[in-house]
């Protein structure tokens, strides 16, 4: 019997793409079960994150984050997303986008978008000058305000309705009263 030197290796090696497999197995494993355990937050965008970025006033950050969110039709994300559009904060400065996104987050019954939305038609910025829309608009974003926000919202109704004749405001309180929310409206990206 030859017993060569490499002979006790030879009877291993067959044993070691299995072995190499078991452990590549195991690492894939592994893998998967820590994706897996990872929340989606940490692989999409949040609107923790996205409320974050925009209080480190990083609104390129928060731009970037609310633009899927809000895409996917997510109310909160639109009103901000038209907000930083209306300023041109992280994003152009783009009053026509801004009345797009406002109109996706108040049609879900939104009210910052709502109030904002109603300024827009008050000035006609963005969208067509419109004192019975900027009325209907700022009339549900005062019923559906928070108790911060309700004085506010409810003195520039008030102002917005000085402008009015008695028939505008009318129409516009009809506007508002037959008003029901709608589903999340997607805005299709540009």
């Amino acid at each position: 019997m030859s017993t060569h030197p490499d002979a006790a290796n030879r009877k291993n090696l067959p044993g070691l793409p299995r072995r190499r497999r078991q452990v590549l197995g195991a690492v894939l494993m592994l893998a998967f079960a820590l994706l897996a355990a990872c929340p989606v937050a940490a692989r999409e965008p949040t609107m923790a994150q996205a409320y974050a970025a925009y209080a480190r006033k990083d609104f390129e950050e928060a731009g970037r984050l609310l633009m899927p969110l809000a895409a996917q039709g997510i109310a909160d994300a639109q009103a901000l997303l038209g907000f930083l559009y209306e300023y041109g904060k992280g994003v152009p400065q783009n009053f026509v986008l801004a009345g797009e996104w406002y109109g996706c987050a108040a049609e879900q019954g939104q009210a910052t978008a709502q109030y904002f939305l109603g300024l827009l038609y008050d000035k006609g910025r963005g969208v067509p000058r419109d004192v019975v829309l900027s009325q209907k608009w700022l009339i549900l974003a005062a019923a559906r305000a928070t108790r911060a926000e309700r004085d506010t919202y409810t003195r520039m109704r008030d102002a917005v309705a000085t402008k009015m004749s008695t028939a505008q405001r009318a129409r516009a309180q009809d506007l508002a009263a037959g008003w029901v929310p709608g589903p999340p409206l997607p805005h299709p990206l540009p």
